[in-house]
C-alpha cells in the first residue's frame, strides 16, 4: 500500500502496521470533516462523489448504506480496479468517471493543505469545493445514514447508543479482528486475535438466536457495518487469513441473518464474491506466495432465510 508524504506519492510505506510483538494495528484516517445542514459541507443532492473498491470491506459499508437508503442517484461513485498496483488503487485505462485520474493517489494529491497518510478507500469527495470531506469509512457511513435521510432510519435516536455499542465491538473484534489474525507476524499475536474473533462471533450468534437484527428487529447501521465481514468470511477470511475455527455457514443464527441481509433490495448488487476471493488470494510473500486462487468454496447465499427484516 502506497503513502502520501506532503502531497507526494511514495510507493513504499515506511510503517509496517505491526507492533514489536507482531500484532497488526490499523492506521487512523486523518481526513474527517463532516456533512451538516449548516455547512460548510451541506447535504445537497449531486454534490458528493464516492471513490471505492468492490473488494474493500470498509468501502463496502458506504456502498451498502448508499444502496439501502436509495442514494444511488444522489451520490455518484467511481470504482477502482480490484487489484492494487505500485500506484495503489487504480482505475481502468480511461480514468475514473469524475476527475479522469488514473490512480486514487491523484485525488489525494489535490487536497489542500498537502496530505500525508495512506491512500485508502472509501473517499468522500466534494465536487463543489474540490476537496476530500472524509476518508474514514465509519464517518462516511454515519453521514449517509443521517444527513441524507431525515427519518434517520438506519440510526434512529432511540437506538443510537445501542448502535454505537455494537459498532465499537464489531469494529474492534470482527471487522478488524479478521485482519489482526490474517496480518499477525507471531504465533502469539495470531492466537490472541483468532480466539477473540471467534468469541465475538459466538456472542453475536447467541444474540441473534433471540433477535432478528442486532438491535432487536430493526435494520440499522450496525447491521450494515457487520455485513461486509460476513460476506467475505467463507470465501476469503476462513482460508486466506487463517480464521478457520469455523465457517460463517457453521453458525445457525449468523448464517441465517447474513442471508436475510443479502436478500434486502440493493444489497446483493454490492457483493462481489469472485472479486473478494481473487483479491484476498492475490500474490503475497507472507500469505500466498504463488498467488493461486482456490476454486471453492461453494456457498448458496440465495438459500431462503427463516427471519424477515421489514425495510422500505
Amino acid at each position: 500500500m502506497g503513502v502520501m508524504i506532503n502531497g507526494q506519492y511514495q510507493v513504499a510505506d515506511p510503517d509496517p502496521g505491526t507492533t514489536s510483538q507482531g500484532a497488526y494495528e490499523r492506521a487512523r484516517s486523518p481526513l474527517r470533516d463532516w456533512i451538516t445542514a449548516d455547512g460548510p459541507f451541506t447535504p445537497d443532492p449531486g454534490r458528493y462523489h464516492l471513490f471505492v473498491a468492490w473488494n474493500c470491506p470498509w468501502a463496502h459499508r458506504a456502498l451498502l448504506t448508499r444502496a439501502v437508503l436509495g442514494l444511488t442517484e444522489v451520490i455518484s461513485v467511481s470504482v477502482a480496479l480490484p487489484r492494487r498496483t505500485d500506484e495503489g488503487w487504480v482505475f481502468d485505462a480511461g480514468g475514473d468517471r469524475l476527475l479522469g485520474v488514473r490512480a486514487l493517489h491523484e485525488v489525494y494529491a489535490r487536497q489542500r493543505p498537502a496530505y500525508t497518510g495512506r491512500i485508502t478507500v472509501p473517499v468522500l469527495w466534494d465536487t463543489w469545493t474540490e476537496q476530500i470531506v472524509s476518508n474514514e469509512s465509519a464517518d462516511i457511513t454515519r453521514m449517509l445514514s443521517t444527513a441524507f435521510d431525515p427519518d434517520r432510519r438506519l440510526v434512529p435516536l432511540r437506538l443510537q447508543d445501542e448502535i454505537d455499542t455494537w459498532n465499537a465491538m464489531i469494529h474492534a473484534r470482527i471487522n478488524n479482528g479478521v485482519y489482526r489474525a490474517g496480518f499477525a507476524r507471531t504465533q502469539a499475536a495470531y492466537d490472541d486475535a483468532v480466539h477473540d474473533l471467534f468469541a465475538a462471533l459466538d456472542e453475536v450468534d447467541a444474540d441473534l438466536a433471540a433477535h432478528t437484527t442486532l438491535t432487536g428487529n430493526t435494520l440499522t447501521e450496525a447491521d450494515l457495518r457487520l455485513f461486509p465481514t460476513l460476506a467475505r468470511f467463507d470465501v476469503a477470511y476462513h482460508y486466506a487469513f487463517k480464521c478457520n475455527l469455523a465457517k460463517l455457514s457453521d453458525y445457525t443464527h449468523l448464517w441465517d441473518y447474513a442471508r436475510t441481509l443479502y436478500a434486502l433490495p440493493g444489497v446483493a448488487d454490492t457483493v462481489k464474491f469472485d472479486i473478494y476471493k481473487s483479491g484476498y488470494f492475490s500474490a503475497s510473500d507472507l500469505r500466498n506466495p504463488l498467488g493461486i486462487v482456490p476454486a471453492g468454496p461453494r456457498i448458496d447465499w440465495s438459500a431462503p432465510a427463516e427471519r424477515t427484516i421489514a425495510w422500505t
